[in-house]
């Protein structure tokens, strides 16, 4: 008789913070998927979903891509092997990817923004980053024009059937 292969432990993906000011302030191009580099500490904080991305950016430095300004509190538990919670981490990415960012951040003058911070199906943290551009104050208004027209349309609709 064959052996059995293996239950793969697959499990949901776990949002542990999500950086909802960034769709509003920015106009979102392309999105990439990046792992993070953490020690075992900042692993174990995120795990209890404790983390800020909301003004956090990524940087390119020395060919490489850094997530600057995230918060990931200390793990109470950690004692002197604690991480300092704002420190910058370097975001893994292919080559080429890394590349394509650096050029267009520098050519086009767009930013590297982080969407959401999360654990994916195989347990491994990962960074949503964007290619963006910064809206302007009018942009910003027409995004919340529409979307107070769209909620209004909505509740119309519910009232008149």
């Amino acid at each position: 008789m064959a052996a059995q292969p293996a239950a793969k432990d697959i499990r949901p993906r776990k949002i542990v913070a999500d950086n909802r000011k960034a769709r509003f302030n920015y106009a979102i191009g392309e999105v990439f998927e990046a792992g993070i580099a953490l020690t075992g500490s900042e692993v174990k904080s995120l795990r209890s979903g404790r983390a800020t991305i909301g003004e956090s950016y990524a940087d390119a430095r020395d060919g490489e891509i850094w997530l600057i300004n995230s918060n990931i509190p200390e793990y109470v538990q950690a004692g002197r092997f604690n991480h300092a919670p704002k420190r910058p981490r370097k975001l893994l990415l292919h080559k080429r990817q890394i590349n394509k960012l650096i050029g267009a951040v520098e050519r086009e003058g767009m930013t590297l923004v982080p969407l959401r911070l999360y654990f994916n199906e195989r347990g491994r943290a990962k960074v949503e980053i964007a290619l963006a551009r910064g809206k302007k104050l009018h942009d910003k208004r027409e995004t919340e024009k529409k979307r107070s027209w769209t909620r209004e349309r909505g509740r119309l609709m519910r009232e008149k059937g």
